[in-house]
């Protein structure tokens, strides 16, 4: 089984820590800021002590939801699967929430198992995750010619599993 403190130390270690949080699925969750104002989610799911689950949420704001419900079938189709190509160049996972094709929300996780734990690949994970995201939002600026803030990405509000 993988140990907690130590992983908990590490995130501490690296000023990463926000906070523990009750979650009767998981044998541990960690609220992680990287950068400061973004939140990933650090689990270890019941049931799989020899895994933790890295991931972030973003929920699109509704003024980037304004954008995509005016724009084409095309354009949001397009959108999605540049969303996808993006996510997928980090060899990462990813679940896309896009009722009638209109992009609402997206996960980026990742996995690592007890055997390939170390301080290293868990702060590389956690930025890489960081990274893709940072992407898919930039993406979305440069097609919707708009500045990314706290306000408009809300990335600073969402947990994976809250």
């Amino acid at each position: 089984m993988m140990n907690e403190k130590e992983i908990q130390d590490w995130l501490v270690e690296e000023g990463f820590f926000k906070e523990k949080v009750y979650d009767e699925h998981s044998n541990f969750h960690f609220i992680i800021k990287y950068p400061e104002n973004n939140i990933i989610d650090l689990i270890q799911p019941k049931g799989k002590g020899d895994m933790i689950i890295i991931g972030c949420a973003t929920n699109l704001s509704p003024e980037h939801l304004d954008l995509i419900i005016a724009s084409s079938m095309d354009e949001k189709t397009e959108l999605i699967w540049n969303f996808k190509h993006i996510i997928n160049q980090f060899l990462l996972d990813f679940q896309i929430e896009h009722p009638d094709n209109t992009l609402q929300m997206f996960v980026i996780s990742s996995t690592i198992y007890e055997d390939g734990l170390t301080k290293h690949n868990l702060i590389f994970e956690i930025k890489k995750i960081f990274k893709a995201k940072l992407q898919c939002l930039l993406h979305m600026e440069k097609i919707f010619k708009m500045g990314i803030n706290e306000k408009s990405a809300k990335y600073h509000e969402d947990g994976m599993f809250r």
